[in-house]
């Protein structure tokens, strides 16, 4: 039980990736938190955290600076203080450049970058030790056209990632996870162009990642087995991009 007593929260952890990492971490003995923009599923994601371990669900926004002080004191009152912080929240737009629109571009920034910022603030203001793991993307490395508010709301995730790493150290490390693409919601045949998907295929494994095996190497960075790893961004991405 590698998490065993220890009090986690995952942002966006009702489906995808975000349940993937709540579940493996709730079989390994902690208390798991997820919060959600709303979503149906949530309590279906709760219940099953409940066949390892206590778990909660609260519904708020991540962009949204008095959302997630709540959030926090939520969690505070039913389990205490978070010492695992999971920043997988995340939306996507893919538009050109010249027909995004500003609100688009800022609402992407929003969630995802302005997200991990106010929970990160959040997670150290109440935290002397712990972990916090950032779900970047390996298109923070390399770019993909019509996805500029993606591209660099994750990019921006990366680097502070590294920011957050020397300032928090040596009481919290501080990592994050680049995926590439992953078999969910938003890599459905009805989210993506035949093309597109030709497209995410194209990588030496030749085949979607599936969330557990993100959540494998969340389970790793949040455990003591990477007690001397921190501003770290691992590509878990089937050799999309090396770095």
């Amino acid at each position: 039980m590698k998490l065993a007593g220890k009090v986690a929260l995952v942002t966006g952890g009702s489906r995808g990736i975000g349940r993937a990492i709540a579940l493996a971490f709730a079989a390994q003995g902690a208390r798991v938190v997820i919060c959600h923009p709303g979503d149906p599923e949530a309590e279906a994601t709760q219940a099953a955290i409940g066949h390892w371990s206590d778990g909660l669900a609260i519904q708020a926004d991540v962009s949204n600076e008095d959302a997630v002080e709540r959030t926090f004191e939520m969690v505070e009152r039913h389990f205490g203080t978070p010492e695992i912080l999971v920043n997988n929240a995340g939306i996507l737009r893919q538009v050109p450049l010249i027909e995004t629109d500003a609100e688009d571009f800022d609402r992407v920034i929003a969630v995802n970058l302005r997200g991990p910022f106010l929970t990160c603030r959040a997670f150290a203001r109440r935290a002397q030790a712990g972990r916090i793991i950032n779900i970047a993307s390996d298109l923070g490395f390399l770019g993909r056209e019509q996805m500029a508010a993606y591209t660099a709301s994750k990019g921006g995730v990366i680097a502070m990632t590294r920011t957050l790493a020397r300032e928090l150290a040596p009481g919290i490390l501080v990592n994050a996870i680049a995926p590439g693409s992953v078999e969910t919601d938003m890599t459905s045949p009805a989210s993506m162009t035949p093309d597109q998907i030709a497209r995410d295929l194209d990588t030496p494994l030749a085949r979607f990642g599936q969330p557990e095996e993100i959540a494998s190497m969340a389970l790793y960075l949040a455990s003591d087995d990477s007690s001397f790893v921190t501003g770290q961004c691992f590509g878990v991405n089937g050799g999309s991009a090396m770095y």
